[in-house]
């Protein structure tokens, strides 16, 4: 088996001295040949990792411990799926209550979106259960050990048919009146048994009372949450009063929240795993430093992704890279640099298309670097079109992700959630490649952005579609000056993000 066979050297300097279990973040007792990613991030990962707190560590063996006690196969989870059948309200409470996540979207929203729901479950004492139809068995290793995070194949309810009209939509019970009560709702009437949230980036004003501290406080009582999101709404569960005390505590530097629940929740399967780090050790591992490019255009043409090529974003990732130091310039003549600079700068670039990579290397081949470094470019893929339904396609873009988070340093494209997944991962802050707002999808003048990038003011994701609507003032407000450490997107104006504050 070539996967048992890899040798240990990954450089010159072998990493042989490397922190397995991720400070205390993973347990042992995992089958390591089954899900060799777990245990092995830590060796293709040179940046030092932030520490996570030991109530984090506590928060999550107790997690674990729910998971084991109420998860698929035990008499709890048993008991709990009849009722979601049952026409019967609920007014008592239950040691296992449960958060089931529809997975869909392309990769880099499905990671995110999980670790959203996983944060919320371990906020409010609840079992993350995630949809077993969406590939996530062949794409993602079972997290928690001694049971299952995927739900069963009999589970009574044809999620697959709920949408943002579904009448069992929290949005929907609020905007028809099924869920009586004073200015709000009535904090002692009766539950139903599941209650639908839908959280999309498109999801109505009343869908996004969720984040409303009254709201929580109702949805506590409830036995069953299925949600859908492709969202990172982590930013607004930090402006939720009573998730407030308990995520300070998790996350004393609170910019470390994908980072940490990330590399906890998400390892990929060994076929991907292998493939990432075959490729790594291939082209990257004996390079001085790996920069990584991630270039994702967003612009559409009627229903058309267009990707390129277009000669104004080849411009603007060599001008952010050159003019912030990451890349050498390169020289007019191909005469030798002076002196004898034998570094290697290995640029990993991830693209659906081709050319852009073509060109930075073609750049560097045709004439030298003016401080002689050496620059090889590599990508892995080129896919041209997202194909987000393709288990083929999902398996490559998680490869190159994870080869973008073993990155040096990185430069990202602007609202890209696969740029937001690999700085995550990584722990490294991007320099983020700007893009006009009012034109994020449409045909724009294709001119270079001054500047062309700029840095992150965190190594946490965007929210991008956060509400604005302030709870306890009951009016719209600017949900970005709440607090020092919820703040708009670098991106995406209207977005919320978290950032260290004392990093600002």
């Amino acid at each position: 088996d070539i996967r048992d066979d890899m040798p240990d050297d990954l450089s010159p300097s072998a990493q042989i001295d490397y922190d397995r279990l991720l400070g205390g973040l993973l347990v042992e007792g995992f089958d390591e040949r089954s899900c060799r990613s777990r245990y092995q991030f830590a060796r293709y990962h040179r940046n030092a990792a932030r520490v996570p707190s030991p109530y984090l560590i506590e928060r999550l063996r107790r997690q674990e411990a729910l998971q084991k006690k109420c998860g698929p196969g035990t008499k709890s989870y048993n008991n709990a799926a009849k009722q979601l059948t049952s026409t019967q309200s609920i007014n008592g409470t239950s040691d296992c209550n449960y958060l089931f996540l529809i997975i869909h979207a392309g990769m880099g929203n499905r990671m995110l979106e999980m670790t959203s729901a996983f944060l919320y479950a371990l906020l409010t004492g609840r079992v993350l259960l995630v949809d077993r139809s969406k590939q996530i068995a062949s794409t993602f290793c079972e997290p928690f050990p001694g049971t299952s995070w995927l739900i069963p194949s009999d589970f009574p309810l044809s999620y697959n048919e709920f949408t943002e009209r579904s009448p069992e939509s929290y949005g929907n019970m609020l905007q028809d009146n099924v869920i009586r009560g004073n200015t709000y709702r009535s904090l002692t009437s009766a539950r139903p048994p599941y209650v639908f949230l839908y959280l999309d980036g498109d999801c109505a004003s009343n869908d996004k009372l969720f984040f409303c501290q009254d709201d929580q406080q109702f949805l506590q009582g409830v036995p069953w949450l299925i949600m859908r999101t492709d969202m990172y709404f982590v930013p607004s569960l930090f402006l939720i009063p009573s998730f407030q005390d308990e995520l300070s505590k998790l996350f004393p530097e609170k910019d470390t929240v994908f980072h940490h629940l990330g590399r906890y929740l998400l390892h990929p399967t060994n076929d991907i795993w292998y493939s990432a780090t075959t490729y790594y050790r291939a082209y990257l591992a004996k390079a001085d430093k790996v920069v990584g490019i991630q270039i994702r255009v967003l612009e559409t043409k009627g229903i058309l992704q267009r990707n390129g090529p277009f000669p104004h974003v080849l411009e603007q990732v060599l001008s952010c890279a050159q003019g912030e130091k990451l890349l050498p310039e390169i020289g007019v003549t191909n005469e030798a640099a002076t002196g004898n600079n034998n570094r290697t700068i290995a640029v990993l670039a991830t693209s659906l298309s081709s050319w852009y990579s073509d060109q930075i290397r073609e750049r560097y081949s045709e004439y030298r670097a003016v401080d002689g470094t050496t620059v090889k470019v590599y990508q892995p893929s080129h896919e041209e079109y997202q194909r987000s339904k393709n288990k083929k396609h999902n398996m490559k873009a998680l490869a190159e992700i994870y080869l973008l988070s073993m990155s040096d340093v990185l430069i990202t494209s602007a609202y890209s959630t696969f740029g937001y997944v690999a700085q995550g991962l990584a722990g490294l802050t991007p320099w983020i490649m700007y893009k006009p707002e009012k034109n994020l999808y449409k045909p724009e003048n294709h001119v270079v952005p001054k500047p062309p990038c700029g840095r992150a003011m965190s190594i946490e994701p965007c929210f991008h579609q956060a509400p604005y609507f302030d709870c306890k003032a009951k009016r719209d407000a600017d949900l970005g000056k709440v607090v020092p450490y919820v703040r708009h997107c670098e991106d995406v104006s209207w977005g919320l993000k978290i950032v260290n504050e004392t990093r600002l």
